[in-house]
């Protein structure tokens, strides 16, 4: 019998699941899929939990049932690729590997900011943006929140807040110029526009010094605050940066042309703990998993694997709230409802299939 394991039910393990699902796999192999929780959670829409605008179950999935799979919900604490064995912090039996496919995901990259990891919430798991919707549920009327990071997931968390609680005092620091580096100025003034329409607050050239219980430091400046959100950066889950292969600039692990790390081809990484020319994204994931489905089938079935061909991303799709947006669609740059209505429209085509 020969186990395969993917770590993670994220967009690229998931991806991988089901597509392999589909194929006609030798009878001696058998899936094992490891996450912490027992079902499959819709990262791109954790800021509507951390603002209280969605539930729970509107936000994960179960996973498929299936003879061919076994799951295993638990704390991963280490992965031994010397013994090829997976182990737990609360589990003592460890799961044994033949072929293993990384996707752990990514975790908040606080730069080394005094007080960031400590006094933040995040929304980089469903447990911590489940943390956050509490904290700032929480807040007595005209309560003060401070988003740190203007990136995509910083310019949701915040509009998203700002519809949730129209009370709040609302503060979004930006290290640069302009929120939204990544796009173009069509866009950036935008999104500037509709935080000044309604009334958040955004700081630009922003350098955080340190982080307290009560408040955000900024260029010699500290900001009296009940609840800060980080949003500034993420980097691979610790478990893949512990991991004895060769990393890039951002520690994510380097790979050859069919997402095998390249000391031990039987290993596979998807998503944000595999390097690549894209940003981070779910999108990318999940062609990322389709492709390493493709590979895994001809693997198992004794065939020789194509090369992938490049990936080609669709477009980035944001939200202002619930009825405006933003995004790049078909090489162009497009604002209000349309982009909105687009990403509802992705979110319910993901959940269907």
């Amino acid at each position: 019998m020969k186990n395969l394991v993917i770590l993670g039910g994220g967009y690229g393990g998931l991806k991988i699941l089901l597509d392999l699902l589909e194929q006609d796999l030798p009878d001696e192999l058998q899936i094992t899929v490891v996450d912490r929780n027992p079902y499959h959670s819709v990262k791109t829409e954790f800021y509507t939990i951390a603002a209280g605008t969605s539930a729970d179950k509107d936000v994960r999935m179960q996973f498929p049932e299936d003879e061919r799979v076994s799951y295993v919900y638990a704390e991963i604490s280490q992965i031994d690729t010397g013994n090829q064995q997976i182990l737990f912090e609360d589990r003592s039996e460890p799961v044994n590997y033949d072929y293993l496919v990384i996707g752990l995901g990514c975790e908040d990259n606080y730069h080394g900011i005094e007080g960031a990891s400590k006094y933040t919430e995040s929304v980089q798991t469903f447990g911590n943006a489940r943390r956050a919707g509490m904290a700032i549920g929480n807040l007595k009327a005209y309560g003060k929140a401070t988003i740190v990071g203007a990136g995509l997931s910083g310019i949701e968390v915040a509009s998203e807040i700002r519809e949730s609680r129209p009370d709040l005092n609302i503060r979004l620091l930006d290290r640069g110029a302009s929120v939204l580096k990544a796009f173009d100025h069509k866009i950036q003034h935008y999104v500037e526009e509709w935080f000044f329409n309604n009334d958040v607050h955004v700081k630009h050239h922003a350098n955080v010094e340190y982080v307290e219980k009560d408040g955000v430091c900024n260029n010699g400046v500290c900001f009296v605050n009940d609840v800060t959100i980080w949003t500034a950066g993420v980097r691979p889950n610790y478990l893949a940066r512990e991991l004895p292969f060769e990393k890039d600039e951002q520690d994510k692990i380097v790979i050859n042309d069919y997402y095998q790390v390249p000391e031990q081809q039987n290993i596979y990484v998807v998503g944000d703990c595999a390097s690549s020319e894209h940003s981070p994204s779910g999108q990318l994931a999940g062609q990322q998993g389709e492709q390493i489905a493709e590979i895994l089938t001809a693997v198992f079935n004794g065939e020789k694997p194509k090369k992938p061909k490049k990936i080609k991303l669709k477009g980035t799709l944001g939200s202002l709230g619930s009825s405006e947006g933003f995004g790049e669609m078909m090489s162009q740059s497009v604002t209000g409802t349309i982009p909105r209505l687009a990403k509802s429209g992705v979110l319910w085509l993901n959940k269907r299939h």
